[in-house]
């Protein structure tokens, strides 16, 4: 029997991606990697670990490759992109000094193996924070202390490779004994974890996601009829909520991933309600990447797939709105803010199940959003603090995202030191959550108070939120 594939992280890094995308195109083509290596004169070899990223091509076999594979110079294209990633640094040429503060490690580990890589926020010698890839043994080599090991699973037996999903398959197969079926005890697992995420951050959820949906795909090679359908629609929903776990980590590599593993599955399934709202989960993440070109074209798809007067045309034209502000139009968002607020009424008696957490603070949100980008950061903070007020209780990460934002656009309206007290109150929520979303916007907090870095409270944020952050050191000789 041969040896299964190793499982491939596009999100990691560009070079993850680029050999991610190189297996896709060969595999589509039914080429083995001898076959390829004949075509282009590449050693087997060499193509393996161009595959799983453990080399890097030249320039000239990329460009090979893409013309094998007949890839239009997709792949040469990808390959340009390497080194140029953005907010995500791959083996930066950098040493990383120990945090005093375990934010910096509460993010979970995404990995299967000692090999792959985890993120955590540092601060450049620039003053710029970016996101930076490391391996669990580099992060072991800079001295974490074991308090701050734990925050990240760093050694921990919970994400080491083990038994735990056929231990899962057994759990859902028994769980008639129970008085349920498997589908129904997988739908209140995703529940549970949805709620654990509202309330403590996606760090808790992320592993056991993953490992849900290896489950359902076991699961799903015995199942027959309506249970082989219904196990279907979970494994897209459990893709989505992946998706959004990652996106609020601070990975949106990995968001767009598993969104596009959502999309693909959602077709499988045929509920049109589903697909329509992995597509505005789509135009969400372009939306909170600043992508102008992809975020009103993909919200306007979703609302082209929505029923008429749904909750989903309602939350696509949501994301619509702010996309029309990153744009610069502000009558376009402002009108569209207008037309969700007018279908609130008819989209709160909608009986699916899609997009029930919109309501007027979601819109206020999202307005609050547009007016910042839009530069009118009085306005923002207003509108955000509507919001904030109006949130139901339990959204205790969400709560910290907005105060966050809120503090960026104080800063923006030139209040520094309401701005850094609010920082002060976002920095706690994402110490207990582990919120990459926050941990962004608080970034750029830091850099819009340092006109006022002399004044006491600005002071004590930046320096709180600094002790928060890895740090870039010189290079050892």
């Amino acid at each position: 029997m041969g040896q299964k594939p190793r499982e491939l992280t596009p999100w990691v890094s560009p070079l993850h991606n680029w050999g991610y995308q190189l297996r896709e195109l060969r595999n589509s083509r039914g080429l083995s990697l001898r076959e390829l290596s004949k075509a282009t004169r590449i050693d087997h070899a060499h193509l393996g670990r161009f595959e799983r990223a453990e080399r890097m091509a030249d320039r000239t076999q990329a460009a090979l490759l893409d013309d094998a594979l007949d890839a239009s110079g997709m792949l040469l294209r990808l390959w340009e992109r390497i080194g140029d990633e953005r907010g995500h640094v791959a083996n930066p040429p950098v040493h990383v000094a120990k945090s005093s503060v375990d934010l910096a490690l509460a993010m979970q580990d995404q990995a299967a193996s000692d090999d792959e890589g985890i993120s955590v926020p540092c601060r450049l010698r620039d003053g710029s924070v970016v996101w930076v890839a490391m391996n669990r043994r580099a992060l072991l080599r800079t001295g974490v202390g074991i308090g701050a090991a734990a925050a990240t699973g760093i050694g921990s037996p919970a994400l080491a490779d083990s038994d735990a999903v056929p231990g899962l398959v057994r759990k859902a197969r028994a769980a008639s004994a129970y008085g349920s079926t498997p589908v129904e005890h997988l739908r209140r697992a995703r529940r549970h974890l949805i709620d654990g995420d509202n309330l403590l951050g996606p760090r808790h959820a992320l592993k056991t996601t993953r490992e849900y949906i290896d489950v359902i795909q076991q699961l799903r090679r015995e199942a027959k009829g309506t249970d082989r359908r219904d196990l279907m629609e979970l494994q897209t929903q459990y893709g989505e909520f992946l998706s959004w776990l990652h996106q609020d980590l601070g990975n949106p590599a990995a968001a767009s991933y598993w969104l596009d593993r959502a999309m693909q599955w959602s077709y499988t399934v045929g509920d049109t309600d589903l697909t329509t709202y992995v597509m505005a989960r789509k135009a969400q993440l372009a939306g909170d990447t600043a992508d102008l070109v992809d975020v009103v074209d993909l919200a306007e798809a979703a609302q082209r797939m929505a029923r008429p007067r749904s909750r989903l045309a309602a939350v696509a034209r949501t994301y619509e709105a702010y996309g029309h502000a990153l744009r610069g139009d502000a009558d376009e968002s402002e009108r569209a803010i207008d037309d969700v607020r007018n279908a609130l009424d008819g989209a709160a008696a909608d009986p699916t199940p899609w997009g029930v957490w919109l309501n007027a603070s979601y819109v206020e949100v999202h307005r609050a959003q547009g007016l910042e980008a839009l530069g009118k950061h009085g306005q923002a903070a207003d509108a955000f603090g509507a919001a904030i007020r109006l949130m139901p209780d339990g959204y205790h990460r969400d709560r910290g995202v907005y105060m966050a934002r809120q503090a960026v656009a104080l800063a923006g309206a030139r209040a520094p030191e309401q701005a850094a007290a609010l920082g002060m109150h976002a920095l706690t929520v994402a110490e207990d959550t582990g919120s990459g979303r926050i941990t962004n916007e608080l970034a750029r907090l830091d850099k819009a108070l340092i006109p006022w870095q002399r004044e006491p409270a600005v002071a004590e944020f930046r320096a709180t939120f600094d002790s928060t952050l890895f740090h870039e050191t010189e290079t050892e000789a």
